[in-house]
């Protein structure tokens, strides 16, 4: 019975060490004691000096001395900084409701010692973000990932959004079947990557669109088409993860939008000046109306200057546009 109090109180006092200690917080033997008593367990102060030189095997314990001086973890698996940056990348992900948000930032904060928790609870603004009401999108990423491990193919139902903002079935329901091969982060979303055997082509579908995943028996489709397959090239072309069809452009921009290019393209992008306030960009694009509507955002910065049959397809996507504005 002895032996079982104590890996009871070693295990008590490593909680107490990783709770409610960091360098701004250390604690004496004696404070660790009387934290163990609301775990009813009663230790000697000495009995704390040997459990804390077996502790140090597992955690870096650090001893400070002073005028306020104890003992506190020092390194710990994750630093203030990269749990604050974590915090922020889950409170700002949409396809995480709010809910599965407030679970995920607690248990992060429970890497942290509960003063540094408050520095994460101040971050936490969840609930006037646009966030997604599907609960289920948090456990189709594992899904697809499953599947994306075992190479089988899914099946699942395809939905959109109806203007009473409810989910409708697609194709009355039917079954889609794919053949996944990557997950991507576009726009606040996640887009599956996968075959589609049917069209023989590659598609993307939204995550929270996907219903009812299902991961079947049959060996994943389509390794000639994604055998050199570029993920980050894919994302550059493609705005808004909308299809259209692949084209070299050319674009004319004043040297004041040079950031917004490479923030789009990246730094491997093809950029030459044209004279002293403009510069010429060679790209590769999808192009599609998501793409012209990037174009018009940025306003009169930019220019498509080739190819022709681009240059006219922006012309009839204005001219659509401006003829609901007519007066």
């Amino acid at each position: 019975m002895a032996a079982q109090n104590q890996k009871k109180k070693i295990l008590c006092l490593m909680q107490i060490l990783l709770e409610c200690t960091d360098e701004k917080h250390p604690m004496t033997a004696n404070e660790m004691c009387d934290a163990l008593k609301s775990y009813g367990i009663s230790a000697e102060r000495k009995s704390i000096y040997a459990d804390i030189e077996t502790l140090k095997d597992y955690l870096d314990i650090v001893q400070q001395k002073g005028t306020n001086s104890g003992y506190y973890v020092g390194k710990r698996e994750f630093e203030l900084p990269e749990l604050k940056l974590l915090v922020d990348a889950v409170q700002s992900s949409k396809f995480i409701t709010s809910k599965k948000s407030e679970e995920l930032i607690e248990k992060l904060e429970g890497l942290a010692s509960k003063y540094e928790a408050k520095q994460l609870q101040r971050q936490v603004f969840i609930r006037n973000r646009a966030k997604t009401g599907n609960e289920t999108i948090y456990y189709n990423v594992d899904r697809i990932h499953e599947a994306l491990h075992e190479g089988v193919q899914i099946t699942f139902q395809y939905a959109e959004w109806t203007v009473k903002k409810e989910l409708r079935l697609k194709h009355e329901g039917a079954l889609y079947t794919a053949s996944p091969w990557a997950l991507t982060w576009d726009d606040e979303n996640y887009y599956l990557i996968a075959y589609d055997e049917k069209n023989d082509c590659i598609k993307h579908y939204r995550v929270d669109k996907m219903l009812h995943i299902e991961l079947t028996n049959e060996k994943r489709l389509g390794k000639e088409s994604f055998e050199d397959f570029d993920l980050a090239a894919f994302a550059k072309k493609t705005f808004a993860m909308f299809g259209g069809y692949d084209e070299e452009v050319t674009l004319i921009c004043k040297n004041n939008v040079a950031g917004v290019i490479l923030d789009r393209f990246g730094k491997d992008v093809w950029m030459h000046p044209v004279d002293d306030e403009h510069f010429r960009v060679r790209a590769l694009v999808s192009v599609s109306k998501q793409f012209f509507g990037w174009i018009t955002g940025i306003g009169n910065d930019i220019q498509i200057a080739a190819p022709e049959r681009t240059k006219k397809e922006y012309l009839e996507f204005l001219r659509e546009v401006l003829g609901h504005y007519q007066m």
